[in-house]
């Protein structure tokens, strides 16, 4: 049996990816500063730990014995504290988690980024010179807890240049993240409802209107946790649903928040996300499952039946 540590396991994302891995056959210790009554499970243990200290963390690491570690412990959303806070703890907790990890000599190291490495919002305007945007599209942080995520994926490369093949690394990029209960009618990490993000664009438009479903996340990692062995080491993912979070064509949204982007934009027919989950398909055989056109809540029967661009 697989022993996977994932920190952050009691955060939005780090539920569903505790439930998956654990209904995939996984043994999960999750490590996070304080988990609800009632989150232990059968395959589950729990310990209440603030990562930031370092020997900590590594005590914890070793203790656990894991055979791999998905690293998701951060401060996960940008402005929600100073910038010197959000990039002294998301650039430490790298630190001590990956380096301890690194050091209990856990073989498989999974780290979690963000698409907003790539600059979307910036003050100054933004407007990349293609869609969809991809691995290759340059990194551009204009904030702190994009360049917080844009040095997790650099800290990942650095163990890898350390380790070589001993240790296999990767990191992923997920989309705007729904959880299961978001659909039902539960605030988004926002704030809002997912069918307010559709009925108002502007609630979506800063997302660039990605999204993508929490299990689905935890599918990928599954995924990429049997092919880390096969593939490049420290490869970096997008993790995206297959669509957009929208009811119009991007290539007629995106020009009306990011000017600039008409020519670039003209690709987005359809249905079409601005992000492409390409590569995941094409070095893991991984493709997401669901769309907000089926799990929506009461979603109408005009919008579920939609097929996928």
């Amino acid at each position: 049996m697989t022993r996977i540590v994932i920190t952050g396991g009691a955060g939005r994302l780090g539920r569903s990816l505790v439930a998956g891995l654990a209904d995939a056959g996984s043994e999960i210790v999750s490590l996070d500063r304080a988990h609800p009554a009632g989150f232990a499970r059968d395959g589950v243990a729990t310990v209440d730990i603030d990562l930031s200290d370092a020997d900590a963390a590594a005590s914890a690491l070793r203790d656990a014995r894991a055979d791999a570690l998905i690293h998701l412990a951060a401060i996960a959303v940008p402005f929600s504290a100073p910038e010197d806070v959000i990039l002294r703890t998301n650039a430490g907790l790298a630190a001590s988690v990956l380096g301890g990890a690194v050091d209990a000599g856990i073989p498989r190291i999974i780290a979690a980024s963000s698409p907003t490495v790539l600059g979307y919002g910036a003050p100054t305007g933004w407007a990349p010179d293609r869609f969809p945007l991809d691995e290759d599209t340059p990194p551009r942080p204009w904030n702190a807890y994009a360049l917080s995520k844009l040095i997790i994926e650099q800290s990942v490369q650095m163990y890898a240049r350390q380790t070589g093949d001993a240790v296999r690394l990767a990191s992923f990029r997920p989309c705007y993240v729904i959880a299961p209960e978001e659909w039902a009618g539960a605030p988004t990490q926002q704030g809002h409802t997912v069918r307010e993000r559709l009925d108002d664009p502007a609630l979506s438009a800063p997302a660039v209107f990605n999204y993508v479903d929490a299990r689905d996340v935890a599918d990928f990692c599954g995924v990429l946790l049997g092919a880390m062995g096969e593939i490049p080491n420290a490869e970096t993912f997008f993790v995206g649903a297959d669509d957009a979070l929208a009811r119009e064509p991007l290539a007629e949204l995106v020009p009306q928040y990011f000017p600039g982007t008409e020519r670039s934009a003209a690709v987005l027919t359809g249905t079409s996300p601005a992000f492409s989950n390409a590569k995941a398909r094409r070095l893991l055989g991984w493709s997401p499952t669901r769309s907000w056109r089926d799990q929506l809540v009461d979603a109408p029967a005009s919008e579920s039946r939609k097929a996928l661009a």
